[in-house]
């Protein structure tokens, strides 16, 4: 029988990482979230083929399979487009984040993430390599 797609699996693995984000980012002890994703960086535009846009990338897991999210911003880094991607080999789905139902990834990118710095400091470190 064949592997389901990931396009057949990305629903049940975006509410699963919601529901542990939200019990990790919002628990009175943020340990287990500071240790939970592997990299947050900035992917520049054309990186892959057909990536118009650049985007930081919260990487939660790799190989296969994988999944992270993509935040898609403006000039000063504010997010205007988040998606989840769940990533398998020669496969990918992705799905837009609401705030709806996802805020937990919103207050992440914005706590943590752009008013720390993180952000500032993932683009400049992606653009000096370019160089």
């Amino acid at each position: 029988m064949p592997q389901p797609t990931c396009e057949e699996r990305i629903d049940k693995m975006l509410a699963d990482t919601i529901s542990e984000l939200e019990r990790m980012y919002y628990a009175d002890d943020q340990t287990e979230f500071h240790e939970y994703g592997l990299s947050f960086d900035y992917v520049a535009p054309g990186t892959f083929n057909d990536q118009e846009s650049g985007y930081f990338r919260y990487q939660l897991s790799y190989g296969g399979p994988s999944d992270e999210f993509r935040f898609y911003t403006d000039p000063e880094f504010n997010a205007h487009y988040i998606e989840y991607a769940f990533l398998d080999w020669f496969d990918g789905s992705t799905r837009k984040c609401n705030k709806e139902e996802h805020q937990v990834i919103f207050d992440i990118y914005r706590d943590y993430f752009l008013e720390c710095g993180s952000c500032h400091h993932a683009h400049q470190e992606a653009t000096e390599e370019e160089c």
